[in-house]
């Protein structure tokens, strides 16, 4: 499979009841009056039980330099979820994923940044573990680490301004799952 551009990238515009409605450019989706669309979340982890964190580039149109999840994509019209977390996986961390799993199949939100740009999708969440390196593009982030859930989730509630709004508003809902699911450092 080849990594696609996103600056060519379709996404799946939804109606009210979240059935796909029709496509448009990714770079036209985004502004002031978002319409509903498909998306995605991915949380990454390590053998030793830690969360990939990114920080936004500072270029990003939308919530730049804010810490976030490990990634986030859209998949494009006739792609299933699973291959759009693959191939944004490669393309935004020049990374390998193995063990899959949808965590919040029916994740929604809707937030405006200080810009006045909109994300509103229908945004399910996967997690998956590291299958090999990390080569990072500096056009998607600026920094990574990987950090214990636990000590996301707090960082989260002291400061929720530092980080985007889907992973503060995701985190409640994954982190108690995944904190007795996963191996966390001592």
């Amino acid at each position: 499979m080849t990594v696609t551009d996103p600056v060519q990238e379709l996404v799946v515009l939804l109606d009210a009841d979240g059935i796909p409605c029709g496509s448009a450019p990714k770079q036209d989706v985004h502004h002031g009056d978002t319409p509903l669309h498909l998306a995605f979340s991915c949380y990454v982890f390590d053998e030793a039980g830690r969360v990939l964190v990114t920080r936004r580039a500072l270029t990003k149109a939308a919530w730049p330099g804010v810490w976030t999840n490990s990634f986030c994509g859209h998949p494009m019209p006739g792609e299933s979820t699973v291959d759009a977390v693959r191939r944004r996986g490669r393309w935004e961390l020049g990374m390998e994923i193995s063990n899959l799993q949808q965590c919040l199949p029916r994740f929604s939100y809707r937030a405006v940044d200080a810009n006045g740009i909109v994300e509103n999708e229908v945004c399910p969440v996967f997690t998956a573990t590291i299958a090999g390196g990390l080569t990072p593009r500096p056009s998607e982030l600026c920094e990574y680490q990987w950090a214990p859930l636990p000590d996301l989730i707090a960082a989260t509630e002291a400061a929720p301004w530092a980080f985007s709004p889907w992973l503060v508003l995701q985190l409640p809902e994954l982190g108690q799952s995944l904190t007795s699911s996963l191996p966390i450092p001592a």
